[in-house]
């Protein structure tokens, strides 16, 4: 690591970037009830009845004034609260910390903050409150109505609670989301078009929908499921994009779905390959500079992360992204997006001439993956469906 990050932003590099990208910032609340047997998030599991709340906002806000030389003068274009379940958290520490926030750093005129939530009975009866705390879009983590599908899940919630916490959610929150997962061990067609069902009925604004997978380090790593095979997941995601599009919302990225209006600008940053900065245990920033892109990652394991953050240390790693990497990791995210992403875009978020990703665009134009014109590329239908081949063309090339 880098012995001053706060330098980094004043030394001569390679790179020539006209314009900084917008500005999100993620906060990382790591605790949860129980460690589901798929995640690999920096999640922990509370080992005693009460969070150290008052100390860990008071470690997010010494690390933000560590890192606020990097991002000075710069407004915040959405706040995401993520976990974890951060709605752990109690309504007044929720408050605090939003206003902890906006008293060191300017919120763009109507910015979104997001808190994920998880259905259980007395988050459900939070929710208001955090309303009242200035969020303004709960994303809940619903996963699947099913209760077989729950308890293979690990889930600590019901079907009751999870129509319990929608229903809550829709009436204290003008937008929200749904998190559901499919493939699920055991489910069939049958059963995913109920869950869809059950789910669209209840008229959510916006929906991530995510393909269980099986990631390394997990209790299903070590003890995996049977899941649905590959050609049963694709009619699986056949379905959800015939269902969401019949209930009037609209696919805009490969997981995501939304109403008009109701899309997430949070997450849309990301994919448009905007800066972020994250605060909290094993969180990840991209920032931006003149001549340079840096990532950085925070100490991971809470209590460290605590001490660290607190002396204004919170930084275990930091690196700038090569050259070399720039065009990769930008397409990475913005041929996420169904309708693609403007030329000029990639050279103002990157700094890169467009001759960088010419040769990959050439290739994947002839394969039938991508549509573009002199201002803008996005993913064919046939792209969409082998979006990690479209992807890999723009790996760096090795000699």
């Amino acid at each position: 690591m880098e012995s001053d990050p706060n330098s980094l932003h004043t030394r001569p590099g390679t790179l020539q970037l006209s314009a900084l990208p917008p500005l999100s910032l993620y906060l990382h609340l790591p605790w949860c009830l129980r460690k589901c047997p798929y995640c690999d998030f920096n999640s922990h599991e509370m080992r005693a009845a009460e969070l150290p709340e008052q100390r860990y906002l008071d470690a997010l806000m010494a690390d933000l004034e560590a890192a606020l030389p990097l991002v000075w003068g710069r407004a915040v274009h959405s706040v995401f609260l993520g976990g974890g379940t951060p709605s752990l958290f109690s309504p007044d520490a929720i408050d605090r910390l939003l206003g902890a926030v906006r008293a060191r750093l300017p919120l763009e005129p109507g910015c979104e903050i997001t808190l994920e939530a998880n259905p259980g009975t007395f988050e459900k009866e939070r929710f208001r409150a955090y309303r009242s705390a200035g969020v303004t879009r709960l994303s809940v983590g619903v996963q699947t109505f099913s209760d077989d599908g729950l308890k293979s899940l690990g889930r600590v919630h019901d079907r009751a609670q999870a129509l319990a916490a929608v229903e809550e959610a829709a009436r204290s929150f003008d937008t929200f989301n749904l998190d559901i997962m499919y493939a699920l061990p055991g489910q069939t067609l049958d059963d995913l078009r109920q869950d869809m069902a059950t789910a669209l009925a209840l008229a959510p604004p916006h929906i991530s929908i995510y393909h269980l997978t099986i990631e390394p380090n997990t209790y299903f790593a070590r003890f995996a499921p049977t899941i649905p095979d590959e050609d049963c997941a694709y009619d699986m995601l056949d379905l959800i994009t015939e269902m969401t599009g019949q209930a009037g919302l609209q696919r805009y990225e490969v997981s995501a779905y939304a109403r008009a209006g109701h899309r997430c600008h949070h997450n849309l940053n990301y994919w448009q390959f905007g800066d972020y900065l994250g605060l909290g245990a094993g969180a990840h920033s991209k920032l931006s500079f003149a001549h340079r892109i840096v990532r950085q990652v925070r100490f991971r394991e809470p209590m460290l992360y605590m001490e660290k953050a607190l002396q204004g240390d919170g930084l275990a790693q930091q690196a700038q992204v090569s050259r070399a990497d720039l065009a990769f990791e930008f397409m990475l995210n913005a041929l996420r997006l169904k309708e693609g992403f403007q030329l000029r875009q990639f050279s103002e978020h990157t700094g890169l001439p467009l001759s960088a990703i010419e040769p990959g665009l050439r290739e994947a134009e002839a394969k039938g993956w991508i549509e573009r014109d002199l201002a803008l590329v996005r993913p064919s239908t046939r792209g969409f469906d082998f979006l990690n081949d479209l992807q890999s063309l723009f790996l760096p090339q090795t000699d």
